[in-house]
């Protein structure tokens, strides 16, 4: 019977779950990306030598500390908190006219995703050796040249499985923005319930839903990575500045 009733709401409300699914992942999506920029950003700024003159010193110095509080604010209280103040404070400062609900949406886990992405990417930076910036000092390259060109290529390829954490979570905590309205796969599920009087039912299949977004995207994301990470093993015979060296390189499954 159980069992029945939950594939009835799947056949009957499919439209309404397809939707709040849909809205998830763009929100996640989007989201995650913007926080990937706000963070690399905000990563770039904070790992900056600070110049010798006093003026920029002192606005690299405030930028940081405008940046410190930014990050411990928003990695200090819960994205549902946050979706409360954001909203309703925007429509508080403007005589009551509130945010479009998905741009809201996005904006609001795009800067709570960016104040985790800072810390990541400022993380993944400080762990490039030292030589890296070094070298690209010694062939003329500004501090902004080594770390577009250099740094942040090796930083994004170390950080892309925090990155897909941060989606995948992403994914989960869209829920929260039903407490203003967006009409997210939690949002759906209340409205459904509302029809239907089957909470757990109803829930039940959200949570499955919730589980196989999850699923395919933590597979999808871990083949990238695989495909990023290249060959398992390789060995280099002779000279590598030598023209006639040979490089073998083996398959893994070969190994």
């Amino acid at each position: 019977m159980f069992f029945v009733q939950v594939w009835e709401i799947v056949v009957k409300y499919h439209s309404y779950l397809l939707k709040g699914m849909g809205t998830t992942l763009l929100i996640a999506l989007i989201g995650t990306i913007v926080g990937l920029v706000i963070g690399l950003l905000t990563g770039i700024v904070r790992t900056t030598p600070f110049s010798k003159n006093k003026l920029l010193c002192g606005l690299h110095k405030t930028l940081n500390s405008i940046i410190s509080v930014y990050i411990e604010v928003f990695r200090g209280t819960p994205m549902m908190v946050q979706s409360m103040v954001i909203y309703w404070g925007y429509a508080f400062l403007n005589g009551g006219s509130t945010l479009p609900l998905i741009p809201a949406g996005i904006f609001i886990v795009s800067i709570n995703t960016g104040a985790y992405m800072a810390e990541i990417v400022r993380g993944g930076i400080i762990s490039i050796d030292k030589g890296q910036f070094e070298g690209a000092y010694s062939v003329g390259m500004t501090h902004f040249q080594a770390m577009m060109q250099v740094v942040i290529p090796q930083v994004m390829r170390n950080i892309l499985p925090s990155v897909s954490n941060e989606f995948v979570i992403n994914i989960k905590d869209t829920s929260v923005l039903n407490v203003i309205g967006v009409a997210e796969l939690y949002y759906m599920a209340g409205a459904i319930k509302a029809i239907n009087f089957q909470t757990f039912q109803t829930y039940t299949v959200v949570c499955v839903l919730y589980f196989i977004m999850t699923f395919t995207v933590t597979r999808i994301l871990r083949l990238i990575e695989k495909k990023l990470n290249g060959k398992a093993n390789y060995t280099i015979c002779g000279s590598q500045s030598d023209s006639h060296a040979e490089i073998h390189v083996h398959e893994q499954e070969e190994s």
